[in-house]
């Protein structure tokens, strides 16, 4: 016979450990570290003869709150174990992973703060030619896909020792996913690594509690039911007994149905239908006084049954729902994207289930398990967290000759973050474009008041080189500070992927008084002179406060600020989940308003993104329209960059929206526009750019081809002129370095009168027009002020908190 164990009661996730509730490891006596060992000589200083652990990362080591490794590190450290950093190692052989000598207990490894591929290569897959988190920007100091490469030297150069994974490279890729640069489908980074745990989101809590396992000795693969962990495991697993499993390999499938009730079916009938023998027949063939025979007992998982056409409630502890094979998601996109659908649905930390998914065949057949997502971190825990004693700079390895960091060896990343403060971690907007919701969560985790304030006056009284400006107090996003849904039950219980989108949820708060005490506060600091805001602003929110948004303009905006309307179409807005662009006029109004008010010339500066799936080439054309009708001249263009595991990459995969449900019915669902192939890349970027001479070819070829040939002349009202001046056809990024530049296709680069300096307001100045006579025309006359913006996918953005994707989120 078999049997099932009894289910336990549903209930909400226990109230997690705190950070600062384990005991301390017993080296907790040495104390912190100035920074935390990168050399053998470091470890003899500091009277240690061997690491805890080691953390192997692809970036350089800068003990700063905004690098993972330092956060991971330096929380670690305050545990009690002694942690040492091999970054950027020489990964062609072993000896640079056995630098430090052997971990005690296990190696930690990440590609950095960007995922690697998307690091080293353009959305165009062209190379890129700079690297923000090495020293002096120099490129070539990691491999692609990092992660896979460090995990391969640790076990060669110590082949006992575990090996953990973690960062934005392992959390995005922890499933079955599409990798743009390959144009496949990859198995999880998981089973490709042969890692023994990843670590996905924020890892503060989940790398704590593996830690303190390990030193207690016990096993790494006994460690199955931490949350944001993930773990290969047998599908005839004796652990997991128990437990419930949710078939969802499939679409369209159809449910349960019970077979029609035969009156005149006999016992014996009846069990032979069932493939099975009568118990009372058997026994009657049994010998006179004789036992039943005896059957084993055994425990299996129970499967998910139906009653009434209703599907049992299981308890979402104990329940794991299975996705499609990555068998069958490489080679069926409509999988795919089913997959990627549960997986998102299945992302609030308040009701997420396990998710199960199975990689190879036969004896090689292992399943990818993945634990619901960690908890957030409380305010108590954020503070911590941000008041360990980070040097809050670049290891001294790193100096130039004369001891400092601003020379040839200054790394761009730490730069663009130096004087600026983190001050919330998350993001509920769902973009899904984006990567922060993927790893951060949508659950906005803030620090205290007085954590943030004490951070400004470390920096103020501590970081060689200020003068006075804090660059930013922000985060993934500006102006979430604080905000949340009202209702904890709510939030629990929630399964939307914004909370944002295609409204304010009523359940939000949005409330901004305690980023407007914040910003008071910090500005009225002895020695500070400044307080900019750096981080992207979520306008549709911040429209909400105009308390916040007055004090914003006429205080913390240092001539012009960026948001991300990222387009002006409802086509591709839908699937990127934004609002549309009257919320934008609402919010630019206010934003004049008090500028004006403020007696201050002040600009707003747009990001766009090209090439969107469900973007058409009249939608281009009509965002095209509206740049020039507000004078804006794009001097940097990014076309989408599909990241691995977005929703976004899951429509550019598969054709299908999987935020109106997958069907194979054509009938139902939703089928995108997906802009594949490098012509027509190169339209809808030309579109952004239609003030350049050299995209006046291509979009005059567009024009007449939409029928729109109506927009060619050399009127206010044209999009571009009929007369063509020399060009060499090539494309020149502002940020030159960028990437491998583009082949000139002959002739002289003469195209046009230069721009008259002192008239352009460029986002990478960051410096208001120069007095120099020249005045902008007035606007509404089609030649508004011309400030350049840089219309991009910021996915791609390599470093800092430019847009308000900072290193600590790896991009969006």
């Amino acid at each position: 016979m078999s049997i099932t164990l009894d289910a336990p009661t549903s209930r909400a996730p226990a109230k997690p450990k705190a950070l600062t509730a384990y005991r301390p490891f017993w080296a907790k006596r040495f104390g912190p570290a100035p920074f935390l060992p990168m050399s053998r000589k470091e470890m003899e200083q500091l009277g240690w003869d061997s690491c805890d652990i080691i953390i192997v990362s692809g970036d350089a080591y800068v003990d700063h709150p905004s690098f993972g490794m330092a956060v991971i590190g330096r929380v670690l450290e305050a545990q009690g174990f002694r942690v040492g950093i091999i970054a950027q190692p020489d990964w062609n052989s072993a000896d640079a992973f056995r630098a430090l000598g052997r971990p005690n207990l296990f190696f930690g490894v990440a590609a950095g703060n960007m995922d690697s591929m998307i690091n080293h290569y353009t959305a165009d897959r062209k190379i890129r030619s700079d690297d923000a988190y090495t020293p002096g920007g120099a490129a070539g100091k990691r491999p692609d896909r990092a992660t896979l490469v460090y995990t391969q030297r640790c076990r060669e150069a110590f082949k006992d020792v575990p090996v953990v994974i973690g960062g934005i490279e392992a959390s995005l890729r922890r499933i079955a996913h599409y990798d743009y640069w390959s144009d496949k489908v990859r198995r999880s980074i998981l089973v490709d690594s042969k890692a023994d745990l990843l670590l996905y989101g924020n890892a503060e809590r989940a790398i704590v509690e593996i830690a303190h396992r390990l030193a207690q000795r016990k096993p790494i693969e006994s460690i199955t039911d931490v949350r944001g962990t993930a773990f290969l495991r047998k599908p005839d697993d004796a652990a997991l007994a128990g437990w419930y499993e949710i078939d969802s390999t499939e679409v369209d499938a159809p449910g349960k149905i019970d077979a029609l009730l035969n009156p005149y079916l006999t016992t014996e009938e009846q069990a032979a239908a069932e493939g099975v023998a009568c118990a009372q027949a058997q026994d009657a063939t049994a010998a006179p006084g004789a036992e039943p025979s005896a059957q084993p007992i055994r425990i299996v998982r129970q499967p998910l049954a139906k009653t009434e056409g209703r599907a049992v409630t299981t308890p979402r502890e104990r329940t794991v729902i299975r996705l499609p094979a990555f068998e069958q998601v490489k080679s069926d996109p409509v999988l795919y994207a089913h997959a990627s659908r549960v997986l998102h649905l299945e992302t609030n930390p308040g009701n997420a289930r396990a998710l199960v998914q199975r990689h190879g065949e036969g004896p090689a057949l292992r399943d990818v398990w993945i634990n619901p997502p960690p908890l957030p971190l409380a305010m108590a825990e954020m503070d911590h967290v941000f008041d360990l004693p980070y040097a809050r700079g670049p290891h001294p390895t790193y100096a130039d000759e004369h001891g400092s960091h601003d020379g040839a060896t200054k790394i761009p990343a730490w730069e663009m973050i130096r004087f600026s403060v983190n001050i919330m971690r998350g993001c509920f907007g769902g973009c899904t474009f984006c990567s922060i919701t993927e790893h951060e969560g949508r659950i906005i985790q803030s620090r205290s008041e007085d954590s943030i304030i004490h951070e400004v006056e470390e920096i103020r009284d501590k970081v060689k080189g200020f003068t006075g400006v804090i660059s930013d107090l922000g985060g993934p996003t500006a102006n979430m500070y604080r905000l949340g849904c009202k209702s904890p039950e709510i939030e629990a219980a929630c399964r939307k992927p914004s909370c944002v989108y295609p409204g304010i949820c009523p359940n939000l708060n949005t409330d901004h008084a305690p980023l407007v005490k914040i910003y008071r506060r910090a500005r009225a600091l002895r020695g500070i002179k400044k307080i900019l805001i750096g981080s992207g602003l979520r306008y549709d929110l911040a429209v909400k406060s105009p308390e916040y948004v007055k004090e914003l303009v006429q205080h913390h905006v240092g001539g012009y600020l960026k948001i991300a309307p990222e387009h002006t179409e409802g086509g591709p807005l839908s699937k990127m989940m934004k609002p549309g662009i009257g919320t934008y006029d609402v919010f630019k109004a206010m934003f004049d308003q008090y500028s004006a008010e403020a007696g201050k010339q002040q600009f707003l500066i747009p990001y766009f993104i090209a090439a969107h799936p469900g973007t058409s080439d009249e939608d281009m054309m009509n965002l095209a329209l509206w740049l020039k009708r507000n004078g804006f001249r794009a001097d940097q263009v990014q076309t989408f960059y599909p990241s691995p595991m977005a929703t976004a990459t899951a429509m550019y995969h598969s054709g299908l929206n999987p935020l109106k449900g997958i069907s194979r019915d054509a009938r139902k669902g939703e089928k995108v526009d997906i802009v594949r192939g490098e012509k027509r890349r190169r339209l809808h970027k030309a579109f952004l750019r239609y003030h350049d001479a050299n995209n006046w070819p291509l979009l005059r070829e567009a024009l007449k081809t939409m029928g729109r040939a109506d927009l060619i002349g050399n009127g206010k009202h044209h999009l571009i002129p009929t007369w063509q001046p020399s060009t060499d056809g090539s494309y020149q990024s502002a940020r030159r370095s960028n990437s491998t530049p583009t082949p000139a296709k002959g002739g002289a680069k003469t195209g046009g009168k230069p721009p008259v300096k002192g008239q352009i307001l460029t986002q990478h100045t960051g410096l208001p027009p120069r007095e120099t006579g020249g005045r902008p025309a007035p606007e509404g006359r089609g030649a508004a002020p011309k400030f350049s913006a840089r219309a991009g996918a910021q996915h791609g953005k390599p470093a800092g908190k430019a847009g308000g994707r900072g290193p600590r989120s790896g991009g969006r």
